[in-house]
C-alpha cells in the first residue's frame, strides 16, 4: 500500500501529547518529593478521589486494542460487539458489590495478599506470578498496536515506535507514580474522545450522513445484532458476547491489580465505588464511539474493501487508513487520531507497569525485606517500574505473531484472567475451600484455558464459525487482489473442531468455572476448610440474597463463618485497640486468636475510609 506522511501539524499535534504526558509525570514528582514512601509511590496514599480514578480505568482498559480492533471487528462481522454494553454492566456491579468491599475493608496494597490472608503463601504466590505473565502478555499487544497504526499512516519505522512509546510510558510512570498514572489517563481518555469524535463527525460526512450509514450497514447485514444461537463454537454470539465477554472482563476488572489498586488508592469506599460506576459510562462512550466508527468504515468501503483488494494487509490497518482517507485535506487531524490510539496504549501501558511494580514490591520485596527504608522502598519501585516497562515493551515483538490484536488482547486476558477469577470466586463465596483446593483450581484452571488456547492457535476453528461478512471490491480502481487458496489440513484431529474452535471470549469461562469445579472437589477430598478459622471479613456472604426468609439457611451457608457475632458495625469502629488488630490485619494474616476490629469504618457516613491504613504505614 501507499504510505501517506504525516504533515507538519499531525506532528505537533502526536508531539503535544507525549510532551503533555510526560510532563504530568515531572509535576508530580515534584510536587510529591517531600512525601518519598512507596504508599504514596505505589497507591497515591490512598487518598484519591472517584473523578479522574473513574476516566484512568475507562481509559486503561479502552487501549489502542480499542481504538483499532474493534471499528475493523464490527467493519468485518457486524455491530454484535455493541452487546458489550450488557457485559460490562454485569462487570462492574458484580467488582463493586462483590469484590471491592472485600479488597478495600482488608486494607491490603497487593490483591494478591488477600490469597495469603484466606489460603497460604503459595496460593499467593502462584496467583502473582500468573499476573505478572499475563500482564507482560497483554501489554506487548496493546504496544504494538499503536506502533503499527504508526507505522501504517506516517511509515515512521515500526519498532522505532514500540520503543518509543516503552519509553515514554515508563519515564512518567517512574517519574510520578499512581498519582502521575491516573491524571495522564484521565487527560488521555479526552485524547480518545475527542479523536473518536472527529473521526464520527468526518466520516459520515464522507458516508453520506447518519442515515445513509444505518441504510448501507442493514442491507450490508451489519446491524444483524441479537443472534440467539446457543453454538459456543460461533465466535460472536449474543451468549458469547453477553456470557463469555462478562467472564472475560470480569477477570479484567474484578481481580486484576491495576484495576483494584487504582480503587483502593481512593480515599472512601464509597468513592471507590463511584469510580467504577462512572468508569461503566466511559466504558460505554468509548464502545460506542468504536462500533459507530466500524458502520461508517463500512459504508464508506461497502464497494471496495481495502482489505480484501490487497490495499492493507492485516484488518487492524483498516482503521488508519480510513483515517488518512477521510482527513487527507486537514492537516493535523490525522494526528489527532493516532494521538488517540497512542493514548489508549500509553494509559494500559503505564498502569500495567505501576501494577506490576506494586505486586513485585509488595508480594516478594517487601516479604524478603520487611525493614527496608520508606526512601530505599520508594527507588526500589521506581527500579520495578523501569525492569518491568523494559520487559513490557521487548514483548511488543511478540505481539507482532499474534494475529488480530483484539482477539489476541481478551484471549490472552481469557487464558489468565479466567482462573485468577476463580481463584477468588473459591476465595470469596466458598468458605469451605481450603488451600490445596485453590491451589489445584488454579492449575487445573490455567492447564484447561491454555489447552483450548493453544489448540485454537494450532487448528483454527472452522471457516463457517470465523468467516466474515460479504465484502465487495466491485469498485476498486486497482485492484491488487490475490486469490487465496483454503487449504483444508488433511490430518486435522476431531478434537479441532470441537474443543478447539470453541469461541475465544468462553477462554475465560473455561478457566474460571474448571478452578471453581476442581476447587470444591479437592477441598472435599483433602478436607474442607473450617468456617471458625475465617475471618468474616475475607468472606463475602451472597448467600444472604437466597435464604433472606430464614436465619437458619443462612447460617448453614456461611459454613461455621461467624457473620453475625452480634452486629457487623460494632466490629467495624475505630476504637483504642485499632493499631494492635490493624498489625493483625496486614502481617499476621486475619488470624489472630482476639476479635479484630476492621479498620476505617466511618459510622457517620457509613463508609470505609484509608486514614487508618494510612496511620499505620508510619506505626
Amino acid at each position: 500500500m501507499e504510505v501517506k506522511n504525516f504533515a507538519v501539524w499531525d506532528y505537533v499535534v502526536f508531539v503535544a501529547l507525549l510532551i503533555i504526558s510526560s510532563g504530568i509525570g515531572v509535576f508530580f514528582a515534584i510536587k510529591e518529593r517531600k512525601k518519598a514512601t512507596s504508599s504514596e509511590f505505589l497507591v497515591g496514599g490512598r487518598q484519591m478521589s472517584f473523578g479522574p480514578v473513574a476516566l484512568s480505568l475507562s481509559a486503561s482498559f479502552m487501549s489502542a486494542v480499542t481504538v483499532l480492533g474493534t471499528p475493523s471487528d464490527v467493519y468485518r462481522f457486524g455491530a454484535s460487539f455493541i452487546l458489550f454494553f450488557i457485559a460490562y454492566a454485569f462487570v462492574i456491579i458484580v467488582t463493586s458489590e462483590l469484590f471491592l468491599p472485600v479488597f478495600y475493608r482488608s486494607g491490603i496494597t497487593s490483591t494478591y495478599e488477600y490469597l495469603q490472608l484466606r489460603f497460604n503463601k503459595t496460593v499467593r504466590y502462584a496467583a502473582t506470578v500468573t499476573y505478572i505473565v499475563q500482564t507482560i502478555l497483554y501489554a506487548g499487544v496493546v504496544v504494538y498496536a499503536p506502533a503499527l497504526a504508526l507505522n501504517q499512516v506516517t511509515g515512521f519505522d515500526l519498532w522505532g515506535s514500540v520503543f518509543a512509546t516503552g519509553i515514554v510510558c515508563t519515564f512518567y510512570c517512574t517519574l510520578g507514580g499512581l498519582k502521575a498514572v491516573v491524571w495522564t489517563d484521565a487527560f488521555q481518555m479526552i485524547v480518545m474522545i475527542v479523536g473518536f469524535l472527529s473521526v464520527l463527525i468526518q466520516g459520515s460526512a464522507h458516508a453520506g450522513g447518519i442515515y445513509n450509514v444505518f441504510e448501507q450497514s442493514a442491507n450490508g447485514s451489519r446491524l444483524y445484532i441479537f443472534d440467539f444461537d446457543v453454538d459456543p463454537l460461533r465466535r460472536h454470539t449474543f451468549w458469547t458476547i453477553s456470557v463469555g465477554g462478562t467472564f472475560t472482563w470480569l477477570g479484567v476488572y474484578g481481580v486484576n491489580q491495576s484495576t483494584i489498586q487504582r480503587c483502593i488508592s481512593c480515599k472512601t469506599e464509597k468513592h471507590a465505588k463511584l469510580a467504577l460506576y462512572f468508569n461503566l459510562l466511559g466504558l460505554w462512550i468509548i464502545l460506542l464511539c468504536a462500533v459507530f466508527s466500524g458502520l461508517i468504515m463500512y459504508a464508506y468501503f461497502k464497494d471496495c474493501d481495502p482489505w480484501t483488494s490487497g490495499i492493507i494487509s492485516a484488518p487492524d490497518q483498516l482503521m488508519p487508513y480510513f483515517v488518512m482517507e477521510i482527513f487527507a485535506t486537514m492537516p493535523g487531524l490525522p494526528g489527532l487520531f493516532v494521538a488517540c490510539a497512542f493514548s489508549g496504549t500509553l494509559s494500559t501501558v503505564a498502569a500495567s507497569i505501576n501494577a506490576l511494580a506494586t505486586v513485585a514490591f509488595e508480594d516478594f520485596i517487601k516479604i524478603c525485606f520487611p525493614h527496608v527504608s520508606d526512601k530505599l522502598s520508594t527507588w526500589i519501585s521506581k527500579g520495578l517500574c523501569i525492569l518491568f516497562g523494559v520487559m513490557c515493551t521487548s514483548m511488543a515483538v511478540a505481539a507482532s505473531l499474534m494475529g488480530g490484536v483484539i482477539q489476541a488482547a481478551l484471549s490472552i486476558h481469557g487464558m489468565c484472567g479466567g482462573p485468577m477469577l476463580g481463584l477468588f470466586f473459591l476465595g470469596i463465596l466458598f468458605p469451605f475451600v481450603n488451600w490445596k483446593g485453590a491451589l489445584g483450581g488454579l492449575l487445573i484452571g490455567l492447564t484447561l484455558s491454555f489447552w483450548v488456547a493453544i489448540g485454537a492457535f494450532i487448528y483454527p476453528a472452522p471457516d463457517s464459525k470465523t468467516w466474515p461478512l460479504p465484502l465487495s471490491t466491485d469498485q476498486c480502481v486497482q485492484s491488487n487482489m490475490t486469490a487465496s487458496v483454503l487449504l483444508e489440513l488433511s490430518r486435522r484431529p476431531a478434537i479441532a473442531d470441537t474443543w478447539y474452535s470453541l469461541s475465544y471470549l468462553y477462554y475465560s469461562a473455561v478457566g474460571c468455572l474448571g478452578c471453581i469445579i476442581a476447587g470444591i472437589i479437592i477441598s472435599f477430598i483433602t478436607g474442607y476448610q473450617r468456617g471458625k478459622d475465617i475471618q468474616p471479613l475475607l468472606i463475602r456472604p451472597v448467600c444472604n440474597l437466597f435464604c433472606f426468609w430464614s436465619k437458619k439457611y443462612k447460617t448453614l451457608c456461611w459454613c461455621g463463618v461467624q457473620h453475625e457475632s452480634d452486629t457487623e458495625q460494632e466490629n467495624l469502629e475505630i476504637d483504642s485497640t485499632w493499631k494492635k488488630g490493624a498489625e493483625s490485619v496486614l502481617h499476621n494474616g486475619l488470624r489472630g486468636e482476639s476479635p479484630i476490629h476492621i479498620p476505617g469504618y466511618d459510622p457517620k457516613n457509613q463508609s470505609y475510609n484509608n486514614m487508618a491504613f494510612e496511620n499505620i504505614t508510619h506505626f
